[in-house]
């Protein structure tokens, strides 16, 4: 999470613990779009889908009203092509979300929505990087985005909020690259977080570590980050969530999905599913638990969503102190 201040970091434990005890989700993601400006090769969204069926800003403040999560994520696609997205995180954070996180590619942030999104209420911007250089583009399928990136990223770090976190998804194209780019957030003046590659999306195996050698050189970068953690503030991951990354890659799985009870998507015609990679849509969530999350038997991802809601409540607890370690040492 990006640094917030102690009473902002006592309310979000207060409303975690509240979610936990009304079985309401933590965090609820919100693809607002499914059309995209990029063409990655580890994800099946690319280009712009015509006459999508969007709902409205007022539409998103009754929907959350009604799920009541603790934090939204507001994806895609990428949802910076929608003119709207000012609307839609203002209407989302006044139906009562304490923690907005704004996922992006970053192709059209700038210094200008940039500020606009902070004051309509974004918490956090979480924009992607698979490499730590021009290799990026080609992953992306979108040239001069590295370059893009390196020039805006530190300009918005200078002015002070610390709310950047790089998001990087491990995968074997850039698992030798794994601390290069823990540097490249330390060089830019930004945070990062790591997520496991699943081939659920695409089909596409090539990109998953499938060799001893794969993982060994996973588990070496993992001890690395661990260590750069306890010397520098950049790096977000738990332990724990940096642990039970390697756990999946060696095993494949990770069991206990808790996808339509502890997280959910929203789709962007306001259909609910109960995670980006299993799309069978439902009308209400009392309809996704039954049909779905009381049989959910999957394991087959461990993405940032993941991760971060189906922490125990006593991990959160012991996470939330370490945050607060962090907050006072650096």
């Amino acid at each position: 999470m990006a640094h917030m201040s102690l009473l902002q970091g006592i309310e979000l434990a207060r409303g975690g613990i509240h979610n936990y005890i009304t079985k309401h989700p933590i965090v609820v993601s919100y693809e607002v779009t499914l059309s995209c400006n990029c063409n990655c090769h580890h994800c099946d969204l690319g280009g712009v889908i015509k006459d999508e069926k969007q709902i409205t800003p007022e539409e998103y403040r009754d929907l959350t009203q009604r799920l009541k999560p603790l934090a939204a994520q507001i994806s895609g696609g990428e949802p910076l092509l929608r003119r709207d997205i000012a609307a839609i995180v203002r209407a989302i954070k006044q139906a009562g979300v304490q923690y907005a996180i704004l996922v992006t590619n970053g192709v059209l942030l700038n210094e200008t929505n940039y500020l606009q999104l902070r004051e309509a209420g974004v918490s956090q911007f979480s924009v992607s990087l698979d490499f730590p250089d021009e290799r990026h583009d080609e992953f992306r399928r979108r040239p001069g985005l590295y370059k893009r990136l390196e020039r805006t990223l530190p300009q918005l770090a200078k002015l002070g909020f610390r709310d950047i976190i790089l998001n990087t998804a491990i995968t074997k194209a850039n698992l030798r690259e794994v601390l290069h780019l823990a540097e490249k957030a330390i060089e830019w003046g930004v945070d990062i977080s790591y997520s496991a590659y699943t081939p659920l999306r695409t089909g596409n195996g090539d990109y998953c570590l499938n060799t001893g050698e794969d993982l060994e050189i996973l588990r070496q970068a993992i001890d690395e980050l661990m260590i750069l953690r306890k010397e520098n503030a950049h790096l977000v991951n738990p332990d724990l969530t940096l642990r039970d990354t390697v756990r999946f890659f060696e095993q494949g799985f990770v069991p206990d999905c808790k996808a339509g009870e502890r997280f959910l998507v929203v789709m962007p015609d306001g259909s609910l599913v109960p995670c980006s990679l299993h799309r069978t849509k439902y009308a209400t969530r009392n309809e996704m638990m039954k049909n779905f999350s009381r049989t959910n038997r999957c394991g087959k991802c461990y993405v940032a969503i993941r991760s971060y809601s189906e922490m125990s409540f006593f991990s959160h607890v012991k996470n939330f102190r370490g945050y607060l370690r962090d907050m006072i040492f650096h």
